[in-house]
């Protein structure tokens, strides 16, 4: 009896899971960056809050738009963002590639190549939480500006 109940649920938790993969979902997500761990051989101190929005266009595969702002050696910077994402279904690994563009105050803009690596861990059917890892290659002054750092968020599914 208890190996019937054990597999109803996992089926139950599997379902559910994968509901949020699914063509025609919707996604908002915020998230902070950083926390001074990105490595970057100029940086003392870079600390980032990002918001994303995105759509299922395929089951398993996201467009994504999102908007930034971070703190980095005394001054602030502003990003703009589009990507695509692919889930794996089955274990919530997700990869992301965008591009981005930058400004730093003064007047310094640069547009960036943003690999991602990252896991979604689901709270529930909706809310989850999405630790990842990403690099942003930068196209303009890839020695001086390209940094890799880690990222967690919260999504919600809907």
């Amino acid at each position: 009896m208890r190996k019937l109940i054990f597999a109803l649920l996992l089926a139950a938790f599997s379902l559910g899971a994968s509901a949020q993969f699914e063509k025609g979902t919707k996604y908002v997500a915020a998230s902070l960056s950083d926390f001074g761990l990105s490595y970057n051989k100029h940086e003392d101190f870079r600390l980032g809050l990002h918001a994303t929005g995105g759509y299922f266009i395929r089951d398993g595969w996201m467009l994504l738009g999102g908007i930034g702002w971070e703190h980095f050696n005394g001054s602030d910077l502003v990003d703009v963002g589009v990507a695509g994402r692919y889930y794996m279904v089955r274990n919530g690994i997700y990869f992301n590639l965008g591009l981005k563009y930058q400004h730093t105050s003064p007047n310094l803009n640069n547009i960036y190549l943003t690999p991602e690596v990252g896991y979604c861990f689901y709270l529930n059917n909706r809310v989850s939480i999405e630790p990842a890892i990403y690099c942003d290659m930068s196209m303009n002054h890839f020695k001086d500006f390209t940094k890799i750092g880690f990222r967690i968020g919260f999504g919600y599914y809907f």
